[in-house]
């Protein structure tokens, strides 16, 4: 009993901090995010002792909350392996956003006019704390990185989309993202110290656009600028992605600099 007593206090104390320090939150939704959104690619499917263990419930709370996002049509459970996965319905909620967020409707036709002119892989992204989001996507034939799609998340500190976003804060505040970004050499050419990024974003800024070479993808060039919100402030990227084995670093910003420019200048609401 004592044991028992002991556990329960242990598993509530996370959802009393959450209280705590904002007492409007109601943590049973904060939970049922959770168990969302522990599924990906590499966890399509998980049992429930799977779906406790990466949400850090008991074993009966991670049961309740799969149980109803079953029913509620959020998960499947398959009556043979009992094993969970999402559904289509959790579709929905990107697609209420894509349909109703004004960027994407303000963009889309000059991503359109982008990817027609180019032939290029063109994106529209958001940045999210220290990443960013893809929330549009123009593929090319041409395009190797085929498994980024809507919705997918990349850092900000080694893509271009990300640095010119950046690159459009005060400094101080793009600092504070970089500084708590999770920064590490994910190929050999990625730029991930912090003092080099600061000039990075110096150069960034000045220049317009942004550029990424080899940093996240092997292979991978992508050159963005930042789209500008009516209040001055960034709220979006768009770029343009190609392989370097059909441009060198110097013939992307050469041959896309001023299209990427100036599509961004015309989402902008400046």
């Amino acid at each position: 009993m004592a044991i028992s007593k002991t556990k329960k206090i242990e598993e509530e104390a996370p959802a009393k901090r959450g209280r705590a320090t904002d007492p409007l939150m109601v943590m049973s939704v904060e939970k049922a995010f959770r168990v969302l959104s522990v599924f990906d690619q590499q966890s399509a499917n998980l049992s429930l002792s799977q779906i406790a263990a990466a949400t850090e419930m008991d074993v009966s709370a991670a049961q309740r909350f799969t149980h109803t996002l079953t029913r509620l049509g959020y998960l499947r459970k398959d009556p043979n392996t009992k094993r969970f996965e999402l559904t289509a319905k959790t579709l929905q909620l990107g697609s209420h956003y894509l349909r109703s967020n004004r960027l994407v409707e303000r963009a889309m036709p000059y991503l359109m006019h982008l990817s027609k002119e180019t032939e290029e892989t063109i994106n529209l992204t958001v940045l999210d704390d220290t990443e960013i989001i893809f929330i549009s996507r123009f593929m090319s034939r041409h395009m190797l990185n085929t498994n980024v799609i809507i919705g997918s998340r990349m850092p900000a500190y080694c893509t271009a989309p990300g640095m010119a976003i950046l690159s459009r804060l005060p400094e101080d505040e793009a600092v504070a993202i970089l500084e708590r970004s999770d920064r590490k050499p994910i190929t050999p050419s990625t730029t991930w110290k912090l003092d080099d990024l600061v000039k990075k974003l110096r150069v960034s800024r000045e220049q317009g656009y942004a550029t990424a070479f080899d940093e996240f993808y092997r292979g991978d060039a992508s050159i963005a600028a930042a789209v500008i919100a009516a209040n001055d402030r960034p709220e979006g990227a768009v770029n343009i992605a190609v392989p370097l084995s059909r441009f060198s670093s110097e013939e992307v910003v050469e041959r896309f600099a001023m299209h990427i420019i100036s599509a961004a200048h015309s989402v902008s609401s400046t």
